[in-house]
């Protein structure tokens, strides 16, 4: 029996950079699994949306499908955006399967991620006592969501660095700048803003204008199509495909 399709679900964005690093993530993830099928379908702002890849993966004969939220916390995207979505799409396609993943985090293998990057941005392990790190998110009116990154910082302050906290670039308090210009006050020798987003485009941008403006010592990349980003998305996969049937398809 061949195994469901991998359809990874972005939200999509203007920015041209989102959909290609979007699309790299995906690719890295197929590499490390030749054989699964992997789709890719945004909520808005570019094709295909997740509706017309269900309609032809139906077309096309596939059995059963697993919607994979390419987000980093349950936010209002996770909770019922999504679930509409699927929820339209198993009424028009009643012989698809599909089961909706849990979102990305938190996760050790994000950590990791957010540790590679800043190790590319030029970080050792021997510059985290002096350095402070502000975990800069996209942010969300979602308490839950925001919760979730304020005890992400908290858990990163363990492994080395001076201070964590938490920024954000929407919807939430504090700005990136303001905490940037908070660790400074405080003495911290050096500042580190690690973008604790997927891919390119407006609100990330948001984090890196902050940073500069602020003056911060070092910025990371965006996540992007990093190694351990990608297994996350096969782990994710694996555990949706041992829910019992229905359990997460609601």
């Amino acid at each position: 029996m061949a195994s469901p399709v991998l359809l990874v679900v972005a939200h999509g964005s203007r920015d041209p950079r989102h959909a290609a690093t979007v699309h790299a993530l995906t690719a890295r993830v197929r590499s490390l699994r030749p054989g699964l099928r992997v789709e890719t379908g945004f909520l808005e702002f570019n094709a295909p949306s997740v509706p017309r890849v269900l309609e032809r993966l139906a077309a096309e004969g596939a059995d059963e499908v697993v919607a994979l939220p390419l987000l980093l916390t349950r936010a209002f995207h996770a909770k019922t955006d999504i679930p509409a979505v699927l929820h339209e799409a198993r009424t028009g396609l009643p012989r698809l399967r599909i089961t909706q993943a849990g979102v990305l985090g938190p996760s050790p293998l994000l950590n990791a991620a957010l540790e590679q990057r800043l190790a590319e941005a030029g970080l050792s392990p021997a510059d985290r006592p002096t350095t402070g790190l502000v975990l800069a998110s996209a942010g969300s009116t979602d308490p839950e969501a925001s919760a979730v990154i304020a005890e992400i910082a908290r858990e990163l302050r363990h492994t080395g660095w001076c201070a964590v906290r938490p920024a954000f670039a929407s919807a939430s308090l504090p700005r990136t700048a303001d905490v940037v210009r908070a660790l400074r006050a405080d003495g911290v020798p050096r500042v580190a803003v690690a973008p604790y987003v997927i891919a390119p485009g407006r609100l990330p941008d948001r984090i890196a204008a902050g940073a500069e403006e602020a003056g911060a010592d070092v910025l990371a990349a965006v996540l992007g199509p990093s190694p351990a980003l990608a297994r996350l998305l096969l782990t994710r996969y694996d555990e949706a495909r041992v829910v019992a049937p229905g359990a997460m398809s609601a």
